[in-house]
């Protein structure tokens, strides 16, 4: 009573305002706009009754708006050709031709491919199938031999030679097709055709085993070896002597031979052929000479009968004695050197190994190997035991012509067309010296057979000289021939020079010394 009579003003108020509002009354409509709310004044409640605190109401906070979506520039089409026209539109029918997306079908990036980009992609595409055949065909075993190519392509199919078309050039067409055969998955036609090969071969190998004697080659190769292991034991055994006996005159003996050789002179001469003599070479007996000439022949002189040897395909170039004395080896403008049985005269070994015409042969001292040289400016060193190339001697600018192995059994010397002697050592596989020999070609060199005090070149300067082995100075020049002078050969016993020319003559020149010594033995 006492805060009613205290307050009069607030006794007056209605009771309604001291009830409690329901919470759905107190929400506020979204759509219509936002009243501002009165401040409300609490009654003042007599102690008697609880009064209830407001509660106060939910800020309502509006909605954010969304962002806009960017809007995608419409794709730009290059102008197109047609019948030789550009075309432009700018019309919508080529938005609505476009995809969802926003791009052309094939468009790349917004964009279509021209003709001239698709056409350049096809070129490229082209080019790279091209290179990845070459690729594949540079790994394809293909024949070398020009027969051999002409037979595979024959069972391939395919015509054996173009118009105008060379080895080279059938040979990379054979390639070629291989590749594009072995790409498309043809594996058993190419197959096929490898078998036959195979076939074909083994068939001519069988056949040539008949033919050139496999069973007389393999006998000649168990003599030369045995015949070259008795001569290299005794070279060296003979080079320890001379080593390790303090008695042994090296250069004494060297300036008798050379004394000897400096008294050589014409002793006989003697028509050979009808045609000009090419070569010729001693027995190691010294009783017998084989020449060769132009003709393709060649034959050996002894009293009182002459054999000859045929067989090569083209003219012969040199003939050479093996030191055994039971073969003879023959060279020839057919690519080839030929080893022959004397006793029988049948065709032992066809060797092949030179790009171009073979014309130097030569045989170590003691059987086991021979040398060749040839046009093509390259000198090739032969295992007879085994028939293999074990070296390849390169120097000479020039074809070479003659070739000679030392006694001393690792120097070689070599002479051709540039006016050259070249001295090797085998050991080192290096020359060791050059001698400027002749104003012309030089067509032979000979070592000394004994020792190999001297050298011997014969030239197309008609002319033969003697140079010594030990510091390759000039000793004596021979010269009797109206013409150039092919070969030479010296006598195992070192006291006769045999020389050819293309005059048709064999002229022996002998030193006078050696004839003085023979009449007092006499």
């Amino acid at each position: 009573m006492a805060a009613e009579e205290e307050n009069p003003a607030l006794s007056n108020l209605p009771e309604e305002s001291s009830a409690v509002v329901p919470d759905d009354e107190l929400m506020i409509d979204n759509s219509s706009p936002i009243q501002p709310t009165l401040p409300i004044i609490p009654p003042v409640i007599p102690s008697s009754i609880p009064v209830l605190p407001p509660i106060a109401p939910i800020p309502i906070v509006p909605p954010r708006p969304l962002a806009p979506l960017p809007i995608r520039p419409p794709a730009i089409r290059p102008p197109g050709v047609q019948n030789g026209e550009m075309r432009t539109s700018d019309s919508d029918s080529d938005e609505e031709e476009s995809s969802p997306t926003g791009t052309t079908p094939g468009s790349t990036g917004g964009y279509e491919i021209s003709e001239a980009s698709r056409l350049v992609r096809e070129r490229q595409q082209k080019a790279m199938q091209e290179f990845m055949m070459k690729k594949r065909a540079a790994a394809l075993a293909v024949p070398t031999n020009d027969m051999s190519v002409r037979t595979r392509l024959r069972r391939l199919g395919e015509p054996i030679t173009l118009f105008g078309e060379r080895e080279m050039e059938r040979r990379d067409r054979l390639r070629m097709l291989m590749a594009k055969l072995d790409s498309e998955g043809q594996l058993e036609k190419l197959m096929k055709v490898h078998e036959e090969e195979e076939a074909a071969s083994t068939a001519a190998a069988e056949d040539a085993e008949e033919e050139f004697g496999r069973k007389e080659l393999l006998d000649a190769r168990i003599d030369i070896a045995k015949y070259s292991i008795s001569k290299a034991a005794l070279r060296l055994q003979r080079a320890r002597r001379k080593r390790d006996d303090p008695d042994e005159d090296e250069d004494a003996e060297l300036d008798w031979a050379l004394n000897q050789a400096e008294s050589m002179s014409l002793n006989c001469s003697e028509l050979g052929d009808d045609r000009p003599l090419s070569g010729c070479s001693f027995s190691c007996d010294g009783e017998m000479l084989a020449t060769c000439s132009l003709s393709g022949v060649a034959k050996i002189w002894s009293v009182p009968q002459v054999t000859k040897f045929e067989g090569h395909l083209d003219r012969l170039a040199r003939v050479g004695f093996h030191p055994s004395g039971k073969y003879l080896g023959t060279t020839s403008f057919d690519k080839t050197w030929r080893l022959w049985d004397i006793d029988s005269g049948v065709e032992l070994l066809l060797q092949e190994g030179h790009s171009r015409s073979i014309y130097g042969l030569a045989f170590h001292h003691d059987g086991s190997l021979a040398a060749s040289c040839g046009l093509d400016a390259l000198a090739r060193v032969w295992d007879l035991r085994t028939g293999r190339s074990i070296m390849a001697l390169e120097g000479h600018v020039k074809p070479l012509l003659g070739i000679s192995f030392s006694p001393n059994g690792y120097h070689l010397a070599t002479g051709g067309e540039d006016n050259t002697c070249r001295i090797w050592d085998l050991r080192k596989k290096k020359s060791l010296y050059v001698i400027p020999a002749h104003s012309n070609l030089i067509s032979q060199v000979k070592f000394e057979p004994q020792e190999g005090y001297y050298l011997v070149t014969s030239s197309y300067d008609m002319t033969a000289k003697v140079w010594s082995g030990r510091d390759f100075k000039p000793v004596k020049t021979l010269s009797a021939h109206e013409a150039k002078v092919t070969s030479l050969d010296i006598s195992a016993d070192g006291h006769q020079i045999a020389t050819v020319s293309h005059d048709r003559t064999i002229k022996l020149w002998s030193s006078r010394n050696n004839e003085k010594d023979a009449m007092e033995v006499e």
